[in-house]
């Protein structure tokens, strides 16, 4: 059996490049509807989200976005698979959500996630400060390890793009309270920064949506449950770096070593 299941729905666009991704670290990706999940298909076209070991959620605009970015991919989600899902990810399994899956996850209760899956969002990843759409290399510091990222040494900077107009992580008005438990927690993996890995301080373009504390990313207090919103997939390749040429000698992206730590913990299990 395939080792992840990369979910999609109509307004997905980004499961070609996150299966490819995987592939080339050596695991098998199946692209999934979610109606294969749920069953409304054809017999024969129905799959089991036990059968795998990661689902991961790629980036696009899901169902449009309307409503709230994520927040219909989520709500179906829920409806239906909402006693699966919090089994996976009680039973140890991987889930990950790349930019419009961050959001997605958020809007599940799956991230931050602190006392377990919440029945409503917690946090959210909202507009950017800039009221514009951002489509830009960023850096961002690996600051926080988890299962996802068990391979990346620690405060590694890495050029990784984004494109998105919703990334700004906030908790709203709980935003000192809760970005203290989420520290605690050791919550924050990714942090955008400057290029020499200096903090970005909130300042365009380094952070390049004002989130805060300078968050590109989050897991689960297990750390089985990441959300990212810079897109690693899309930089597998060196030549896919904006700057490849004045690095000669490497062979890949730097969003490779996130899917290699995949790889190399579903080895161990």
């Amino acid at each position: 059996m395939p080792d992840v299941c990369v979910l999609l729905i109509e307004g997905t666009n980004c499961e070609e490049e996150t299966r490819r991704a995987f592939e080339s670290v050596g695991l098998e990706a199946e692209l999934v509807h979610l109606k294969q999940l749920t069953g409304d298909c054809k017999r024969g076209r129905r799959k089991n989200l036990f059968d795998y070991r990661v689902l991961m959620l790629p980036g696009g605009w899901s169902a449009g976005d309307y409503v709230r970015a994520g927040a219909i991919f989520a709500a179906r989600i829920k409806s239906r698979l909402r006693e699966d899902i919090k089994e996976f990810v009680e039973s140890g399994n991987l889930v990950g959500g790349i930019c419009n899956g961050f959001q997605i996850l958020t809007e599940m209760g799956l991230l931050p996630a602190f006392d377990g899956m919440s029945e409503a969002p917690v946090a959210c990843l909202t507009n950017n400060l800039s009221s514009s759409f951002q489509c830009r290399p960023t850096y961002i510091k690996h600051v926080g390890s988890c299962l996802f990222t068990g391979g990346i040494e620690k405060d590694r900077v890495m050029q990784i793009p984004v494109a998105h107009a919703e990334g700004r992580f906030t908790f709203g008005e709980r935003d000192r309270e809760l970005l203290r438990d989420l520290t605690d927690n050791k919550q924050i993996v990714f942090r955008y920064c400057m290029e020499n890995g200096d903090e970005a301080g909130g300042v365009f373009p380094w952070n390049p949506n004002g989130s805060l504390y300078d968050i590109a990313g989050i897991c689960n207090p297990e750390g089985n449950v990441l959300g990212m919103m810079p897109h690693p997939e899309r930089v597998i390749d060196v030549i896919q770096e904006s700057d490849w040429t004045r690095n000669p000698g490497r062979d890949y992206g730097d969003g490779r070593m996130l899917f290699e730590s995949v790889a190399e913990y579903l080895k161990k299990i």
